[in-house]
């Protein structure tokens, strides 16, 4: 009943600050009107005088607390339940194309490019509630690989389940993954559509030319943000296939950043090199705070009162002081 009470009117508590007073001059009055008497033996005394002084403390006591309850009513306590809701006024709709080629299965991230970026593309989906999202894969050529959506589940899963394969052709084809992007959302209702496109190399095969599919990305108001995939220097890569398994090797990372920034830039995104998983991780923390929805929250607030308890209590210790006062201490007062 009287938890989590809050007082309106916090002022009137000073007044607790005249219990201290009160206490003082209760004893000071007390020993004034104390009359002492000197006698031989006190022991036939002792018992009945202590209980009669108690008595008559206990109705001091009960005054006092009757004074500190009507206090802390006036001072207005009551309980505040707070409920709220959220309504989402401007969502956000995003493609992430994910380039799927072999080089992303080099180990200068760890275990590997791909499986590091799904890890960290994960925790960015889960960060987005509000917005719908879909997945884009690429190499030599692309496709969807999940229609922009509001179930995240789906998304999740679809993510998870990327990996590198051969049934798509190899090779790279930042343009095709960037227009098939641009196909999947360019008739969004949304207020904002937003594309990521990450990549780990150079757009050397399709038959869309990357400057064509961000112009398209422009037309329909696309802002894309760009993200160049793999460390600086040398990197474990894949080089060969032999009997259903790779062979690795240390190769010169390659990617085409002057044009990931032209892409970025043109669309009114921004470009990111990621050269490690913590980076990686970096960039999309970022990409989340550059790219809010707007929800609007309503917030109720129910009061309930509470002083009427401490009114109550306060009668009801007068009330016993009254009738104590005038019965089993009468004529001892």
């Amino acid at each position: 009943m009287f938890t989590d009470i809050e007082f309106t009117h916090k002022t009137f508590l000073w007044f607790l600050t005249v219990v201290p007073v009160l206490i003082l001059w209760y004893f000071y009055k007390y020993k004034k009107q104390t009359a002492d008497l000197n006698i031989s033996n006190l022991k036939s005394f002792e018992s009945s005088s202590k209980i009669w002084v108690l008595l008559k403390h206990l109705l001091f006591v009960l005054r006092l607390l009757s004074i500190c309850l009507i206090i802390l009513a006036l001072a207005r306590p009551q309980t505040v339940n707070v409920s709220s809701k959220t309504k989402t006024t401007r969502g956000i709709d995003i493609v992430m194309a994910i380039d799927v080629s072999a080089s992303m299965l080099a180990k200068d991230l760890k275990p590997s490019r791909l499986e590091a970026l799904k890890k960290v593309a994960g925790k960015f989906i889960n960060k987005r509630p509000n917005d719908r999202i879909g997945l884009v894969e690429y190499a030599g050529e692309s496709y969807t690989r999940t229609p922009i959506t509001s179930d995240k589940g789906i998304v999740l899963k679809s993510m998870k389940e990327i990996e590198y394969n051969t049934i798509i052709t190899g090779g790279t084809a930042i343009g095709m993954g960037l227009a098939t992007a641009v196909n999947r959302i360019k008739d969004s209702k949304a207020k904002s559509k937003i594309i990521i496109l990450l990549t780990d190399g150079v757009n050397n095969s399709g038959f869309i030319d990357p400057k064509t599919a961000s112009e398209l990305a422009v037309e329909y108001g696309i802002k894309t943000y760009t993200i160049g995939l793999g460390s600086n220097g040398m990197a474990l890569s894949p080089v060969a296939l032999s009997n259903g398994k790779f062979q690795y090797a240390r190769v010169q990372v390659e990617i085409d950043e002057k044009l990931l920034k032209e892409i970025a830039k043109e669309t009114g995104g921004k470009y990111f090199r990621a050269t490690d998983n913590k980076k990686l991780e970096e960039i999309y923390e970022e990409i989340d705070l550059l790219e809010k929805t707007e929800i609007e929250e309503f917030k109720y607030y129910n009061y309930e009162e509470k002083f009427r308890p401490f009114v109550l209590l306060a009668l009801g210790l007068i009330l016993i002081e009254f009738l104590l006062k005038n019965t089993l201490l009468r004529g001892f007062l």
